[in-house]
């Protein structure tokens, strides 16, 4: 088994200003409640001795490598985004951040928004 991991597809650099919103909180979240808090569970881990075997210390090692994987891709993502508030002026064509509404044979309407990936 190899370490090596395919390169991530790009996502869309657009988002809605509830989306930049989520992410901000996601990060947030990580940053000042999780994180530390896994820190001192791993501090109080490692105090109790052989890290080898203390599973404690070896899980709370593991959470602190996928929090901080998490914050450095929510810091690029965020870097790089384009937030998108109002339509453009050509309001004949869908554009990102749009409600449709889709109709299929029977008649029953379904509402979609066109936005970027999760």
């Amino acid at each position: 088994m190899t370490r090596y991991r395919k390169p991530a597809t790009p996502g869309s650099r657009y988002s809605t200003p509830a989306g930049e919103f989520r992410l901000r909180a996601e990060l947030d979240e990580l940053w000042r409640v999780l994180r530390p808090q896994v820190t001192k569970a791993v501090q109080e881990a490692a105090a109790q001795g052989d890290r080898s075997e203390n599973a404690e210390y070896i899980y709370g090692k593991r959470q602190l490598r996928e929090i901080d994987r998490r914050v450095r891709f929510l810091r690029q993502r965020l870097e790089g985004m384009v937030v998108v508030s109002r339509p453009p002026d050509d309001r004949s064509r869908i554009f990102f951040g749009a409600w449709v509404q889709v109709e299929d044979d029977t008649g029953t309407a379904t509402e979609f928004r066109i936005v970027g990936p999760g």
